[in-house]
């Protein structure tokens, strides 16, 4: 494996908080770029605060911080900004996620940086995108799973509209930040260039809806909540075994039938009611009904072995328990143990990157807030006196504050 990472040399200011800006940086970090959470003295990312800790530290903050440093930066002090402005000669990209107009207020918008480097990405990533009626607006995930569709497609046909139990909004677009920055300097590498990124969560949720968005822009179809079903394939869902549910996902004619030779029910291959998923879709009831009284006959894992014989799709349905313990996290090794500085070691999911020569690593642990602050303002030329009056200042935050 080389030992040079990709992204080596590339340096990244994070003025972004909670997930989706954050979560994007990480995956750069992971690819060597080297990342700087500015925060504002005592903090200002919430995710900090959210349970549960283990000595004082956020577990929720580990998952988008890896590999990164933390610098306490009062950006509406003017010393704090000449600070920032003094870092920014030196990086590549500035990320954030304030509200739409947040960072010109302050007089750090893109026409201000590159004043300081020409050929800065500045990567902003709001609500509903800097412009449109809806610019001013907080973006929070569960809001943009209920005004971007996806809740009201997401539960049983009966209940109420749900959200994913997961931050999926800002998750995917962590990944749209990353893609995003990696095409800019691609672009910046052939135009020489300052480059402006402008994400929403909102458009990010309605690239998501796929087949759903698709269906009624071309067919006018409103799809509606089916629970664990699928709209258009049959059978594509969960059933209830004698121990626990499995899911089940016959995608084509041939894994239905070989589905049939597990159930011993042969004689549904040429049944013209399920004979096509057309066929199955309209006859949906019926048909599921009969596997249901199956299903529940046989343990998840017993199904599981004998569909995996003959290649139909399945798996039952785990809690987070049961999915640490599957045998593929082992044998992928996909938790980490890494370093920290209060808590000595916290484990991790691993980067899901893996190819022969990328060498996604992590180096270090989420920092704590303000651990490397006094570290970049030596290495900017600022000696102790001059730190411990910022400090004073409020400029950064004070060493008792950090708990370290």
């Amino acid at each position: 494996m080389s030992e040079r990472q990709p992204l080596e040399g590339v340096k990244v200011l994070d003025l972004s908080r909670v997930y989706a800006g954050p979560g994007g940086s990480m995956i750069l970090a992971d690819l060597g770029a080297d990342v700087i959470r500015i925060e504002a003295p005592n903090g200002t990312d919430s995710m900090r605060d959210w349970v549960p800790f283990i000595g004082g530290e956020s577990t929720y903050y580990f998952t988008a911080n890896r590999n990164k440093k933390s610098v306490e930066l009062d950006l509406k002090n003017q010393k704090g900004k000449d600070i920032f402005l003094k870092l920014v000669q030196e990086a590549d990209i500035v990320l954030e996620n304030f509200k739409t107009g947040t960072l010109k207020k302050l007089g750090l918008d893109l026409q201000q940086l590159k004043k300081v480097k020409k050929d800065i990405i500045l990567c902003s990533v709001t609500g509903y995108g800097q412009t449109g009626p809806y610019k001013g607006e907080p973006g929070f995930d569960p809001v943009m799973q209920a005004i971007g569709g996806l809740m009201d497609v997401t539960g049983l046909p009966e209940g109420d509209a749900t959200r994913v139990g997961l931050p999926l909004v800002d998750i995917m677009t962590s990944q749209y930040v990353t893609i995003a920055i990696l095409a800019a300097l691609r672009q910046r590498d052939q135009t020489g260039k300052e480059q402006s990124i402008d994400l929403s969560l909102f458009e990010v949720q309605l690239s998501a809806l796929a087949n759903v968005a698709s269906s009624y822009l071309n067919a006018g179809t409103v799809s509606t909540r089916v629970g664990n079903d699928h709209s258009y394939i049959v059978p594509y869902q969960v059933f209830k075994c004698s121990d626990r549910p499995l899911m089940v996902c016959c995608g084509n004619d041939k894994l239905f039938a070989n589905f049939c030779v597990v159930l011993d029910r042969e004689e549904w291959i040429g049944d013209e009611r399920f004979k096509t998923n057309q066929a199955r879709v309209t006859n949906r009831e019926v048909l599921t009904n009969r596997i249901a009284d199956m299903m529940i006959t046989k343990t998840a894992d017993e199904w599981f072995t004998q569909l995996s014989q003959v290649g139909v799709p399945s798996g039952p349905v785990n809690n987070i328990e049961q999915v640490f313990q599957h045998p593929q996290v082992e044998a992928r090794e996909v938790v980490e143990e890494v370093s920290h500085v209060k808590l000595g070691h916290i484990k991790l999911v691993k980067s899901p990157l893996k190819n022969s020569t990328l060498n996604v690593k992590t180096k270090a642990g989420p920092p704590v807030l303000g651990q490397h602050t006094e570290e970049l303002l030596h290495a900017l030329g600022y000696q102790k006196l001059e730190i411990d009056q910022l400090r004073k200042e409020g400029v950064i935050g004070s060493l008792a504050e950090r708990k370290m």
